[in-house]
């Protein structure tokens, strides 16, 4: 009991019946002196036992000869988790540390039935745990009173303020009287965390029992770099690698959780999926399932992410790349929790090499690079698995003794062996064909290339598709490996990667022949054929931010005036020209001479085509003609003739080439 000292009398109890023979860092830090009574921000990586230190840490709030334990919908303690699994494990763990307290323990999730849990609240409850809406929804229905909190837990704060539970909590934290102890707990504490620290909390002592070296050290992490298409195949080859291990496979969509898990389960495998889309019922037995080893896998999406403990899990896999840091190492925090060794792994699209290399970065994660399992790989893991099989070497009992002479005097070793690997291939699904990936390494290097003249060029009519294809063909280049092509009349240079000629020799015939027909050879450097340089530098750039356009801040007004005149009279004219007419300024192609070289009248807007009704009788208006003194030195407009009609036709281009013009309608 020396382990305990600092701990409860019962629950000290408790811990050495489940079998603890030591407290964590995080347990013993919140049982120091200086944090006896104080409001806490605790920062402890995943699985390091932090339900059972707040459970210590507010003992006394709950045991105190003061708590009013006997009063009915007034808890002493209220315990916020983000997500209903996580609230219903949370219970799970309280209920065996406070066992022989004799309190009074509560859940309010969502998913659950609210009648059944009103029920419970109305009688006497010392701890409530729950999610931040339904116990906001319970507070409103008066279904407890937070007037006799004594404390209130937050675990993984910063989830839920991710989650969009920020006007909740502070619902529930304004609810609660100010002389209260407020813990937060979380693997991170981002500035959100810290702002919320600041505004409900005095005086908080900070905790911290992670670093960055030690953080996940239980974990390995490794990176598969595959095709775009062969991601759901390189997953199930990963299962079938670790075929005797349970997993979690983290997908981004529920949509992708409904795939992925259908498709596993018709490959054979014992899966289960844990998304949004199910109700709560569903979500414990699959939980459940995990637990008893009745599913080996479970597709899930970060709702599983954040404190789930399913025991002797080994391997996570991320079937979709994290949005950020933080949710990658709450993924893989599923593995490697108690002291436990884990595998993560990441999926990673070749085309999506850098993104993963700056996750990781921003992680302070070191991932071993490399490719997924092949067919060949998992068959030798399979062949591995049956001779190092435990039951080879095991004695038999007396049931199975008579059985095992008459196998052995009916059967060669030959042939019992046979059935045995037949019989262990039978029960295992076939792994899947994999196209091959870039190298992760490569994926974004930059490429160096050597280049090669082929004997043949647009004399005999080869063009860039063909020659394309006959490299990633019959030379094994893969496209992107190929450089700048330049073709000649009767030869072609080909830029090939440097990573990549190795394999484009080998497949050469003995003379250093393509096909039947074409030669490879080597050349020092490539002929740019004429013209190809010119287009290349008369190509017109892009425009790039800051860049000062062609000409720019070359002309100055200044510069007007020495300017050299031109040639010829110059005709002055002023501004206010007697011969221009008033009146406000008309635009469009109706409102101009057709020639451009008359002036532009001013006036009422020039009538449409003549209706068959009677004219309005009146004066005419004189501005709708121009003087003839102002005619005599304008160019006439082309005026058309009438038609069969009798109507004039509108002004316009004189009638060409025989079209018959097409009437406008006018515009009023």
């Amino acid at each position: 009991m020396t382990h305990f000292d600092a701990a409860h009398p019962l629950l000290a109890d408790a811990l050495e019946k489940r079998g603890f023979t030591a407290m964590t860092d995080v347990q013993s830090a919140v049982l120091a002196e200086g944090c006896a009574g104080r409001d806490l921000l605790v920062s402890a990586q995943t699985g390091s036992g932090k339900t059972v230190a707040f459970g210590l840490s507010v003992a006394d709030q709950l045991l105190d000869e003061d708590a009013d334990s006997d009063l009915p919908s007034r808890p002493a303690a209220l315990v916020i988790t983000p997500t209903r699994e996580l609230a219903l494990q949370v219970k799970a763990e309280l209920d065996w540390l406070y066992a022989e307290t004799g309190l009074v323990l509560a859940s309010a999730v969502g998913g659950m039935d609210i009648r059944t849990e009103r029920r419970v609240l109305s009688g006497r409850v010392d701890l409530l745990i729950g999610t931040p809406g339904r116990l906001v929804d319970h507070l409103n229905r008066n279904s407890f009173s937070p007037d006799h909190l004594r404390a209130v837990i937050l675990d993984e704060a910063d989830e839920m303020l991710d989650m969009g539970f920020r006007e909740d909590l502070e619902t529930l934290l304004k609810a609660a009287p100010e002389q209260r102890r407020t813990l937060m707990f979380s693997a991170t504490v981002p500035r959100t965390i810290a702002a919320l620290a600041r505004r409900y909390q005095t005086e908080a002592v900070r905790v911290e029992t992670i670093s960055a070296e030690e953080q996940h050290k239980d974990i390995t992490y490794q990176a598969c770099s595959v095709r775009p298409s062969d991601r759901q195949n390189a997953i199930i080859n990963l299962l079938r690698y670790h075929d005797d291990t349970k997993a979690v496979i983290f997908c981004a969509t529920r949509a992708s959780v409904s795939y992925l898990s259908t498709r596993l389960a018709n490959r054979g495998l014992s899966v289960v999926a844990l998304s949004g889309d199910l109700n709560q019922a569903a979500r414990n037995q699959a939980i459940q399932a995990m637990r008893d080893g009745r599913a080996r896998v479970c597709v899930a999406t970060d709702v599983a992410a954040r404190g789930i403990d399913l025991p002797h899990l080994d391997l996570v896999i991320h079937a979709d790349l994290p949005r950020t840091a933080d949710v990658l190492l709450h993924r893989s925090g599923r593995t490697g929790r108690a002291g436990r060794k884990g595998t993560a792994i990441i999926v990673v699209p070749d085309n999506s090499y850098r993104k993963t290399q700056k996750l990781l970065q921003m992680a302070g994660i070191t991932a071993e690079w490399g490719n997924a399992p092949d067919a060949d790989a998992i068959r030798a893991r399979d062949d591995e698995r049956i001779l190092t099989n435990p039951d080879l070497i095991e004695q038999a009992d007396e049931a199975e003794a008579s059985l095992q002479a008459q196998l052995a005097d009916s059967f060669t070793a030959h042939q019992l062996a046979l059935a045995l690997i037949r019989q262990h291939r039978r029960d295992m699904a076939a792994p899947e064909e994999l196209g091959e990936a870039a190298e992760p390494n490569m994926a974004y290097a930059a490429k160096t290339y050597r280049w090669f003249s082929l004997s043949a060029g647009k004399g005999q009519d080869m063009h860039v598709r063909g020659l394309l294809s006959l490299l990633t063909g019959r030379g094994g280049v893969k496209r992107a490996d190929v450089g700048d092509i330049h073709l000649h009349h009767a030869e072609s240079h080909v830029g090939i990667a440097d990573t990549a000629v190795d394999g484009f020799l080998a497949r050469l015939k003995g003379d250093g022949r393509l096909s039947d027909d074409i030669t490879v050879q080597e050349i020092d450097s490539p002929v740019v054929p004429e013209g190809r340089e010119k287009k290349k530098h008369d190509r017109k750039k892009s425009f790039q931010p800051g860049r000062k356009p062609r000409g720019a801040g070359k002309w100055h007004p200044d510069d007007k005036a020495d300017r050299p005149k031109r040639s010829g009279p110059k005709k002055e004219r002023s501004w206010q020209d007697d011969s221009r007419p008033s009146g406000p300024k008309k635009s469009g192609p109706r409102h101009a001479d057709k020639t451009g070289s008359g002036p532009k009248t001013s006036g009422p807007k020039r009538p449409g085509p003549k209706s068959s009704g009677p004219k309005p009788s009146g004066p005419k208006k004189s501005s709708l003609k121009q003087p003839e003194a102002n005619r005599s030195d304008q160019t006439l407009s082309i005026r058309k003739k009438p038609g069969k009609s009798g109507r004039p036709q509108r002004p316009g281009k004189p009638k060409q080439g025989g079209f018959k013009p097409v009437r406008r309608k006018s515009s009023r």
